[in-house]
């Protein structure tokens, strides 16, 4: 199910134009508009999940999914030996820009402390 208004909907479905770096049946990937790190990737569900906190039945699955394919593409940047960081932000305090799921991989650089 996608949301016809959320424009990470409206990539996966092809209605806005994105290079899409992967996709399967579950995920798809893309670089972020606006990279806080050389490499910036968000990996995000092909179905519209708004929440972390209460997931219907089945989304489990894609929550790991979303994880693998972090990791793969962590690999294909060539982060995976110097090592990435792994975000997900949820709801508005936490700076969610957009409310679809989405996980950022950064990496390429020595990244600061979080905080």
């Amino acid at each position: 199910m996608t949301n016809p208004d959320c424009i990470f909907c409206k990539i996966a479905r092809g209605e806005v134009k994105s290079d899409i770096l992967y996709r399967d049946d579950t995920v798809f990937v893309i670089r972020d508009i606006r990279p806080k790190a050389p490499t910036h990737l968000l990996v995000m569900p092909l179905e519209h999940v708004t929440s972390l906190a209460s997931p219907r039945p089945g989304q489990e699955a894609i929550l790991g999914h979303i994880l693998t394919v972090a990791g793969q593409m962590a690999k294909r940047e060539k982060v995976d030996v110097s090592g990435y960081r792994l975000i997900i932000n949820q709801g508005p305090d936490s700076g969610q820009e957009v409310p679809h799921l989405h996980l950022h991989v950064l990496g390429g650089r020595r990244l600061g402390a979080m905080g």
